[in-house]
């Protein structure tokens, strides 16, 4: 399904873009709930985030949809696995039970957790980040979105977005994600897969 939008974007990534956010947005409209989670991911670069602000503005039910970026709840270089556990327990498991969840972002700066954000039950949310399908968090999305794109597409992308900050740990992070697609096979995982060129 392609909207309007999506045929008069000069820029293939974004016209990918729009095009996944449209078919994702549609499906939401079939899940038999008032409060839908979408879970997201995809290796570093691949275009979470623009997917998921994306999503959010074309998000097809009314009144608000909660985000939620695993960027925030990584603790540290070496937090992959880490960080997608405290979103399955802080966020996942209590907007699963009808209950508030609430996360504690991570401050990359200082090394340490700081202020607290709550999520609200009754409203739908997305989650995004990388590691983030596993088999265990399966259990708790609706709709599970796999998205993919070339290496060196997704190295410049992540590169243009962090510059020099996540230079020195590309590697570094590539691997926890190696790790996490061998152990955890997220594209089996998923309702739905998109390759963003």
């Amino acid at each position: 399904m392609s909207s309007g939008h999506s045929r008069s974007s000069p820029d293939p990534f974004a016209r990918a873009l729009e095009t996944a956010a449209d078919a994702v947005a549609h499906a939401v409209r079939g899940v038999a709930a008032a409060n839908p989670v979408v879970l997201i991911d995809g290796r570093s670069g691949a275009g979470k985030t623009s997917f998921a602000r994306l999503l959010v503005a074309r998000w097809p039910q009314r009144g608000r949809v909660q985000l939620v970026a695993l960027d925030s709840l990584y603790p540290g270089w070496d937090g992959l696995a880490e960080g997608v556990e405290y979103a399955r327990s802080s966020v996942l498991v209590p907007h699963a039970r009808g209950v508030v969840g609430v996360w504690q972002r991570w401050d990359w700066a200082r090394g340490e957790r700081a202020e607290a954000h709550a999520v609200d039950p009754s409203l739908p949310l997305i989650v995004e980040g990388s590691g983030l399908l596993t088999p265990r968090t399966a259990l708790l999305g609706d709709l599970r979105v796999w998205l993919d794109a070339p290496e060196p597409a997704r190295r410049a992308r992540a590169l243009a977005r962090d510059g020099d900050g996540y230079r020195p740990h590309w590697q570094r992070w590539a691997a926890q994600e190696d790790a996490h697609l061998a152990a955890d096979e997220p594209q089996r995982h998923a309702t739905a897969s998109f390759t963003l060129l």
